[in-house]
């Protein structure tokens, strides 16, 4: 670690779509002095005043506490979204591999944490109006996403009765994409079997317009912003809602991609995910579909408020970006982020 004067800053998950994104704005940042970044697979790609290191945060090879000492504070991005059919080892990574990062944070006395939970947390709410940071965090059980994302919340309650020292935040981002994303995401959640160039307006028929699928998107840089003034401000604590207005619905897309929208029932697109899923066909499961539509929208005002953050983007621009990089098979110069149309 750089031993200037200003912040130290340890990043996990470093590599992938948010922290790419927070890494880059952090080593752009005056008052940060280093940002050491955590992956399980070390990049080619350099930024100014960061440091690399190859860590797995579930495995206790890794010696956690050598890695955050003398840090001001630590980022904690790191996720497995996949294998969707085996919630044993998401839950390893995500569940135990935070636990993990936690207790190493309390151990190398880190006067802060922010953590990257999600809108995935929430327990399902209503479409119509938005949702302040007090709606119940229980998620959907049913979805490993959501129960994982919900329950650590129970853990930072605990942590955070048991180390008010430590100066704990909670992000709760909506759906984030960026450019550089579009490949990744595209193999998490379409697959490798769904080719980038193919993602095309004029090669759609129509647009399945299925009740309850009313979301809210952000763009990551956006969301990248927000972690740093958490990281900056030392009077940020608690829960933060951050998306991009407007929400994402069927009319909004089929404005986008010009193209019609024709009403399909819930069980008819849940059975086609399912079907899919259950042949290996879609990484995406029927029971983050079931919980999609059931996530509440979320007031973004206390992130306004107390962090002074406002997206640069609107949701639009986001999803515009993230479509034209499928296309393009875009990516970045990490093994997360790999640029690939096809594969």
């Amino acid at each position: 670690m750089s031993s200037g004067t200003g912040r130290k800053v340890v990043v996990t998950g470093a590599t992938g779509n948010v922290g790419t994104s927070l890494v880059r704005i952090l080593s752009e940042e005056p008052e940060i002095a280093s940002v050491r970044g955590l992956a399980r697979r070390m990049p080619e790609w350099s930024p100014p005043k960061t440091e690399w290191s190859a860590v797995d945060v579930a495995s206790d090879r890794f010696d956690l506490v050598e890695e955050f000492a003398g840090a001001d504070a630590v980022v904690h991005l790191a996720w497995a979204f996949q294998p969707t059919h085996d919630p044993v080892t998401t839950w390893r990574t995500n569940v135990l591999g935070s636990l993990r990062v936690f207790e190493a944070v309390a151990e190398a006395g880190v006067p802060a944490l922010v953590h990257a939970s999600s809108v995935g947390a929430y327990s399902p709410g209503p479409k119509d109006r938005a949702v302040d940071e007090s709606w119940p965090t229980h998620g959907w059980p049913d979805a490993a996403y959501c129960r994982e994302k919900s329950y650590l919340e129970r853990v930072l309650d605990t942590f955070e009765r048991d180390h008010p020292g430590t100066r704990v935040v909670r992000m709760r981002p909506a759906f984030l994409f960026k450019r550089e994303s579009a490949s990744e995401q595209r193999r998490i959640f379409g697959g490798r079997f769904l080719p980038g160039p193919l993602a095309r307006p004029d090669l759609l028929p129509f647009l399945p317009d299925i009740p309850g699928l009313r979301v809210q998107a952000l763009h990551t840089d956006d969301a990248a912003q927000a972690y740093r003034l958490a990281v900056l401000s030392a009077a940020a604590r608690g829960a933060f809602n951050l998306a991009a207005e407007p929400a994402v619905d069927a009319d909004l897309l089929g404005e986008m991609l010009g193209t019609r929208r024709v009403r399909l029932p819930r069980t008819a697109a849940r059975s086609a995910i399912a079907a899919a899923w259950g042949l290996r066909l879609l990484p995406a499961s029927p029971h983050l579909f079931d919980a999609v539509l059931r996530l509440p929208l979320m007031d973004c005002t206390r992130a306004r408020v107390e962090l002074g953050w406002r997206p640069v983007h609107t949701a639009t621009q986001a999803v515009e970006e993230f479509l034209l990089g499928v296309r393009q098979g875009a990516g970045e110069e990490t093994e997360p982020m790999r640029g690939r149309k096809v594969g």
